[in-house]
């Protein structure tokens, strides 16, 4: 299709390297047209959270250079708009370039000037002013791909967390301390090494799991700063070539102004425009938020094994069939789901680090992918935290007379005489007790001088939590 003319269905568009048929309705010009054309490699597109922040990027940096004099106002005016459009999604459609481009994600930038020109133009024409706006010159002015991807990078990963993975696991904390709340006075077998252990309460369970998400939270929080700190003004090597000296503090300002979320020009432009280390970082506190994930999701599974040959301490709800074979057959679907997220996330963690190696001097060569992980991962563990609240914990109910039932055969209880007989005499009464399949306040009785009511409170299982 390169270099063809009069391909029915398409215009003639014009760069650096010459002419290329772009499609005749396409927002997008000849750069765009390359990296679709040169890199047919996965279908896998650029997030729509990406985008967002492209358009964001462009709307600021344009108002910023129009405050500046530096462009028209009345052309500022149009890409302002045009990229306000990019950034609410209305033209996703015209950004067809594959994840995997070249690695400074020039493609990407070029594809977002390219939509926000034509755009633009169309705009100041139906106002009856005929002008050719530039990609390069008008909509990238004072502008690199070496720092608007890196800072769409930032700015999109923060704008995913605080708006979606935060609200999706402060919603689950709460849903996890309603539950601890509801289940707090029901008693069951603790288990170590997935051995019967001493007595605990559902309610402390689940107050465990809502301490493990609020400490995620935290530390998300605290990472999620790295991500703050946008690279804008450092241009092609972090030395701000073509650019105004307070043009990143200026267009960091707009783009807070834009988002409602605070985003600072950072002190250093050579250290993020060389390096991915916040979003590596930040990739760090995401699988530990999955390995959270995971281990409660894989809790919820154990507990509702059976009904009747697993542990069966608790009913998940049941949300569909679970086997296409076997009737009345129910399996813990959420928790399944969960889990699987939070392996591609584990996955994502390490392509992340591997790609915060992949820079060489002055840029990391492995931004586009980087964008693409990290915004999945966030993806995903917002999706699984509200899933998980909603459609597992929110709903479960306890099944406090099978806890009872294996309190009363549990030999474990025995660790309450240690301090009266000591821990080998104990350890006796409990191989006993489970050898003989009795329950161990029957056996303490026998073999211990201890008397019965005394022995009563001591291995009580509520007294014991």
């Amino acid at each position: 299709m390169s270099n063809e003319a009069n391909v029915p269905g398409t215009r003639i568009e014009r760069d650096s390297m010459g002419e290329i048929a772009v499609p005749e309705d396409a927002l997008y010009g000849a750069q765009t047209q390359r990296a679709v054309e040169n890199f047919p490699i996965s279908g896998l597109r650029m997030p729509r959270e990406f985008i967002r922040a492209l358009g964001i990027i462009k709307e600021a940096a344009a108002q910023v250079n129009a405050d500046l004099g530096r462009i028209d106002p009345e052309i500022a005016g149009a890409i302002r708009q045009a990229a306000r459009e990019v950034a609410e999604g209305r033209w996703d459609a015209h950004f067809p370039v594959d994840v995997f481009q070249t690695g400074s994600g020039t493609s990407t930038n070029m594809n977002a000037n390219e939509v926000i020109a034509n755009r633009a133009a169309q705009i100041l024409a139906a106002r009856g002013r005929s002008v050719r706006i530039h990609p390069n010159d008008h909509v990238n002015m004072g502008q690199s791909s070496n720092d608007v991807i890196p800072s769409a990078i930032h700015i999109s990963a923060y704008l995913a967390t605080a708006e979606r993975l935060l609200p999706a696991l402060e919603r689950l904390h709460a849903v996890l301390l309603e539950k601890a709340t509801e289940t707090a006075d029901v008693v069951k077998t603790g288990r170590t090494h997935l051995m019967d252990a001493l007595p605990i309460r559902v309610g402390q369970e689940f107050r465990g799991y809502a301490g493990q998400v609020d400490r995620r939270i935290a530390a998300l929080k605290r990472s999620a700063e790295g991500l703050q700190e946008i690279t804008l003004g450092g241009t092609a090597v972090g030395t701000g070539v073509n650019a105004p000296p307070e043009f990143g503090r200026r267009v960091a300002e707009a783009i807070s102004h834009l988002t409602g979320h605070e985003f600072h020009e950072t002190d250093n432009h050579f250290a993020l425009q060389a390096s991915q280390d916040a979003a590596v970082e930040f990739a760090g506190q995401l699988q530990a938020l999955a390995a959270a994930l995971a281990k409660i999701s894989n809790d919820l599974r154990w507990m509702n094994s059976g009904p009747l040959a697993g542990l069966a301490e608790i009913d998940l709800p049941a949300v569909q069939p679970g086997s296409s074979i076997m009737p009345g057959k129910v399996n813990p679907v959420i928790p399944e789901a969960v889990v699987m997220a939070c392996a591609q996330v584990v996955g994502n963690t390490t392509t992340i680090a591997l790609a915060g190696q992949a820079g060489n001097f002055e840029l990391n060569t492995m931004l586009p992918l980087i964008a693409y992980d990290l915004l999945q991962s966030i993806g995903l563990l917002a999706g699984s935290a509200s899933v998980l609240a909603e459609k597992a914990i929110r709903g479960l109910r306890p099944r406090p007379e099978k806890a009872r039932e294996a309190l009363a055969r549990n030999p474990i209880l025995v660790t309450a005489l240690n301090p009266i007989i000591g821990y080998d005499r104990a350890a006796e009464i409990a191989k006993r007790a489970y050898r003989e399949g009795r329950p161990v306040l029957d056996v303490a009785l026998e073999m211990t001088d201890i008397p019965e009511d005394e022995l009563w409170r001591l291995l009580d299982p509520l007294t014991l939590t």
